[in-house]
């Protein structure tokens, strides 16, 4: 008996087969293409050139010197208010270098200086002006004493006298007497919330002030003309 073999018709195709296909050395591969190439090492080319320049900056910074806390203007400038800090140079700036701290040390703050603050030539002046020509009275005054909005360097306030009988209570019988002056500086609260405040008067106020100051006797007003 003859034995029949189907014939496949061209359009036969075999079977895909299943699972993964190996990987041969006739796989097509992805061509790279030029500007994709070209635009990769330039971006190369850039980044190092910037890596570059940022070690030579950090190579060329120098040490100034900042505020290390805040220092409000009329202030003596201390020791410890200052800090090294170190930046890059800028012809846009004019900061002191750390090596002339002592010719900032012991003067007095122009302006109220924030904390971290640049300091320069202009940041601080000799004395006070506000005291110029005047006589300085350091007055402790506690809560009650003076407003609680914060006294500024530069401010004009009304020294009132306010003695209290050995009963404490106060004398009604006259006007109390009161010194006018101006703020030339004011040092942070203490525990208590007492606050020392330098006040600017005349030669001739400056005895009585003292005393009313050592009794305790003295109230802080702040002008409004301030």
């Amino acid at each position: 008996m003859a034995t029949k073999y189907a014939q496949r018709k061209p359009d036969d195709r075999p079977a895909a087969p299943a699972g993964p296909v190996p990987i041969t050395e006739d796989a097509p591969r992805r061509r790279r293409r030029p500007v994709v190439l070209g635009a990769g090492l330039a971006l190369a080319a850039v980044g190092a050139l910037v890596a570059v320049w940022q070690v030579n900056e950090a190579g060329n910074r120098v040490s100034v010197i900042a505020l290390a806390h805040d220092v409000r203007a009329g202030q003596t400038v201390k020791k410890s208010d200052l800090v090294a800090a170190q930046v890059a140079p800028d012809p846009a700036l004019d900061p002191v270098p750390v090596s002339r701290s002592a010719d900032i040390v012991g003067k007095t703050a122009v302006s109220d200086l924030p904390s971290g603050t640049l300091v320069t030539d202009q940041s601080v002046r000799v004395g006070s002006a506000v005291a110029k020509s005047r006589d300085t009275v350091g007055i402790l005054a506690k809560p009650g004493q003076l407003p609680a909005q914060r006294l500024r360097t530069g401010d004009t306030v009304a020294l009132v006298h306010t003695p209290q009988d050995d009963d404490g209570t106060e004398p009604t019988s006259k006007a109390p007497d009161s010194i006018d002056a101006r703020v030339a500086g004011v040092a942070s609260p203490d525990a208590n919330g007492a606050i020392i405040v330098d006040v600017a008067v005349a030669g001739t106020d400056s005895a009585p002030l003292a005393t009313w100051s050592a009794g305790g006797a003295v109230t802080i007003v702040l002008k409004a003309d301030s």
